[in-house]
């Protein structure tokens, strides 16, 4: 099959849950990423590169100023125009936003997989047809993955075939930081205590935490690694001890977690944050770090009550359990229980999961297809696809 993934990421943006998936996919299909449009080209086109290991992503770079109906069309285009010129056939449709189903609802599919990582509507400034989509997503998906547990939990009344497939793991990349590699030279300058974040910076960050914890701890250093998205820059604090050292190629990331005492997931506790399932939670632990987090649901459960990563909403809170971090660990029997944990999780093991369910869903599909032929056939009548109702939007994200 051709995997067609369908994304509100970038490729090149922060490397999470579409990449370790779909660079995987890769090794047994040909992968497509289809990434949101970019605006003020002349002409409509669709320009295709390829990342290793071995993704085909499409930036589709459109006129500017044209209505969503016309963006749509464009987009539709653009698609088809790829599909043709490539000769795919056997379409996996993989999205990650139901924002893509205007222009690709038409498409023929051998399966189609809805791989909700996020509640989108819950982010900043959600499009007013996203839910309307979304709702369309579940009927024509024939199986259906949520980036954990917590939103499982919410997600999994909407269609028959849901499976949580929560934060996995590189442990090899990120194990790399025990072995204490060479600091990079910008973060060389912060004090010898240093509390790290690797991520995105945007309205699930607690800035009020961060500045509170920073001026209450002088001689703490705050380290944080990630591009600044949807917030403005002058909206975080700005202390001597916080240092923002911008986005980070993936591979790096292991060298800076190496000279840090402590991970932190100062997320705030709001709508945004609801359902989220931090990856940089296993990936702390795997590289050797303790963790303060949030009550964030997805890491008090498992991490939390596990007592693999210390829980803290306030800055108080937040600073003892600092304390005690630099008093007790890590230790040998910490360590050894963060190791056993994380040995149950792979994204190797994530994607072969992945690639089971839908190969089941597709046999099911298949099975159900011969059986209507069947019936069709025994009740002396020609059996035919039957029509499907599907709503016009007219509007683009």
């Amino acid at each position: 099959m051709t995997l067609i993934c369908f994304s509100h990421l970038r490729w090149n943006f922060v490397f999470q849950r579409p990449q370790h998936l779909l660079s995987r996919f890769a090794k047994n299909h040909a992968v497509y990423f289809i990434e949101e449009p970019i605006f003020g080209a002349a002409l409509p086109e669709l320009r295709l590169r390829w990342e290793e290991p071995g993704v085909y992503v499409a930036v589709p770079h459109l006129p500017g100023g044209r209505s969503e109906q016309d963006v749509w069309n464009m987009l539709k285009s653009l698609v088809d125009d790829l599909i043709a010129d490539k000769k795919l056939k056997d379409l996996l449709l993989w999205y990650y936003t139901p924002m893509a189903l205007p222009f690709s609802r038409h498409l023929g599919a051998t399966a189609t997989v809805y791989d909700c990582m996020d509640e989108l509507s819950l982010f900043k400034n959600p499009h007013p047809l996203l839910t309307t989509l979304e709702a369309e997503l579940f009927e024509r998906a024939d199986v259906v993955f949520t980036g954990g547990h917590s939103l499982y939990e919410h997600k999994r009344f909407m269609h028959p075939n849901v499976h949580a497939m929560p934060s996995s793991i590189d442990f090899r990349h990120f194990s790399a930081a025990r072995k204490k590699p060479a600091e990079p030279e910008d973060q060389k300058s912060a004090g010898p205590v240093r509390l790290g974040f690797a991520g995105v910076i945007d309205e699930r960050f607690d800035i009020e935490l961060v500045e509170q914890v920073a001026g209450l701890k002088p001689d703490w250093n705050l380290i944080m690694i990630g591009p600044v998205v949807k917030i403005s820059e002058d909206a975080l604090p700005r202390r001597p001890n916080i240092h923002y050292l911008g986005m980070k190629n993936y591979k790096d990331l292991p060298a800076y977690m190496a000279h840090w005492t402590i991970g932190i997931l100062p997320f705030a506790r709001n709508d945004s944050t609801r359902f989220i399932s931090p990856t940089k939670t296993p990936e702390y632990l795997a590289a050797g770090l303790p963790v303060i987090s949030t009550s964030i649901a997805d890491v008090v459960r498992p991490y939390g009550e596990q007592g693999l990563v210390s829980i803290a909403d306030e800055a108080g809170a937040f600073i003892r359990a600092g304390e005690k971090i630099l008093q007790t660990l890590p230790n040998a029997e910490w360590r050894a229980r963060v190791d056993a944990f994380l040995s149950q999780t792979s994204w190797d093991g994530t994607q072969a999961q992945m690639a089971k369910l839908v190969q089941d869903a597709i046999a099911k599909k298949s099975s159900q297809r011969e059986d209507s032929e069947d019936d069709a056939a025994a009740a002396g009548g020609e059996w035919q696809i039957p029509a499907v109702a599907v709503t016009s939007h007219p509007a683009y994200v």
